[in-house]
């Protein structure tokens, strides 16, 4: 039976409904789905992320992420001022720097990684506090970045002179520093986590001595011990306001995630290439992350900065940021 020209214009009709409807819900998804190119280094600045990454590969997320991992900030400063990257977890005076350096360019969104710096010891229990490593020689990475200026402070709060009371044999990698205690009776290092707990699974007698978070919070300076924050670039933050509100939300849950299911997030640690999962496991409890926003990252940031500031003002950039540089959502 041939189908009638009434009929025809029929179909054709609801045809182009449907198809119009499609690329409206198609058009509206792709909008509520902005493409944020995130980035962190190997260790707890991305171990945070983890089940955001793992979430957005499932789109399971609001936004979409491109995700860089790198081994030191270095790496990921350069494309960050060329515009290659929106978001990055670095140290938080690198914030500041660039704040300064790119006159305001760069703006801090969270805290997401507080003091992962510990004091080891290898086969003794020498050190009980921070005075007890005078005359001592220790192993350690970040010379010229925060830890070297965050244990000058440290140790000058407690009567010691980092140049003059102990000496610092600094690394490049704290692999270097496992390999060498190893050799070495009585070694004492500083070293961050997730990396103490790797070198704790290679040399069975290493003790835990001190954690640097806790030494500085016994201060009561009025700030927090700071490894990182959320750094972004102004241009995208102030055209993609609802977008950046999206990613601290998903951010702060997959943090929340990581620190209540530790065997889980363990896994995806190794899936994203940082540590093993039984290492991550042990490590997780102590890399100390978290999303501190708004007013509350303001005053524990600016007093971090002041620090460090007072010691070396070229740590934070020559100066320290003004109050624009710390965006709130609240």
């Amino acid at each position: 039976m041939k189908t009638s020209l009434k009929n025809i214009k029929k179909i054709i009709s609801v045809a182009l409904t449907v198809f119009m409807t499609a690329c409206i819900f198609a058009g509206g998804k792709k909008s509520n789905n902005q493409v944020i190119r995130l980035a962190g280094l190997k260790g707890p600045t991305t171990i945070g992320m983890v089940k955001l990454l793992d979430d957005a590969e499932n789109n399971l997320t609001k936004n979409k992420y491109e995700f860089t991992m790198a081994a030191s900030a270095d790496e990921l400063t350069p494309r960050f001022l060329k515009g290659e990257l929106d978001i990055m977890a670095v140290p938080a005076n690198l914030g500041a720097i660039l704040y300064n350096k790119s006159n305001g360019q760069a703006k801090m969104l969270a805290v997401n990684t507080l003091g992962v710096l510990y004091i080891v010891e290898k086969g003794g229990n020498s050190v009980q506090n921070l005075k007890d490593l005078a005359g001592k020689t220790i192993y350690a990475t970040g010379k010229g970045t925060t830890p070297e200026f965050a244990l000058r402070y440290l140790l000058s709060q407690n009567g010691l002179d980092l140049d003059k009371d102990l000496t610092v044999e600094w690394k490049s990698e704290p692999t270097e520093i496992v390999a060498l205690m190893a050799t070495k009776e009585n070694a004492v290092a500083m070293m961050p986590q997730p990396f103490v707990t790797v070198a704790g699974t290679k040399l069975k007698d290493l003790r835990v001595a001190l954690n640097l978070t806790e030494e500085w919070d016994s201060l009561k300076n009025g700030s927090k011990f700071i490894t990182a924050g959320l750094i972004i670039r102004k241009d995208f933050l102030e055209k993609n306001k609802k977008a950046v509100k999206t990613f601290l939300k998903e951010y702060a849950a997959s943090a929340k995630y990581v620190n209540e299911n530790i065997p889980e997030a363990a896994n995806l640690v190794e899936k994203y290439n940082i540590v093993k999962a039984p290492v991550a496991q042990k490590a997780i409890p102590y890399c100390n992350i978290v999303c501190i926003t708004g007013k509350e990252m303001q005053e524990s940031v600016s007093g971090y900065l002041e620090v460090l500031f007072k010691q070396k003002p070229a740590v934070t950039g020559g100066k320290l940021p003004a109050e624009d540089f710390y965006w709130s959502h609240e």
